[in-house]
């Protein structure tokens, strides 16, 4: 796996979880509440937002965090992360690199 990969799978699983929060056929928690909420569209529009915003801060300070780009709980250091093959996946600053392009850039 490479660090791109890496970032790549993080900003799927963002997608889906924002998806799933969304859809109003899906059973999770969150899509309930939002389906009580009953939102029209202007507020729909408004919550998307919200949700797509929270969910790319919080996994791109995660991703950044792990590569030692930002704090986690306080506490910013340079975390060590091998795929299953031992391929260093931190320290070269490239999860960093693909965070941005994923959640902020061109890729996204």
């Amino acid at each position: 796996m490479t660090p791109e990969q890496f970032v790549k799978i993080f900003y799927t699983e963002k997608q889906d979880q924002f998806d799933n929060y969304l859809n109003k056929h899906q059973d999770t928690y969150v899509s309930n509440l939002i389906n009580q909420l009953d939102p029209d569209e202007k507020e729909m529009t408004i919550l998307q937002e919200i949700i797509d915003t929270i969910l790319t801060d919080t996994y791109y300070t995660f991703l950044l965090g792990i590569d030692g780009a930002a704090n986690i709980g306080g506490v910013q250091q340079l975390y060590k992360l091998f795929d299953p093959n031992k391929n260093e996946l931190t320290g070269s600053g490239e999860i960093e690199a693909f965070a941005y392009e994923y959640f902020h850039g061109d890729k996204s």
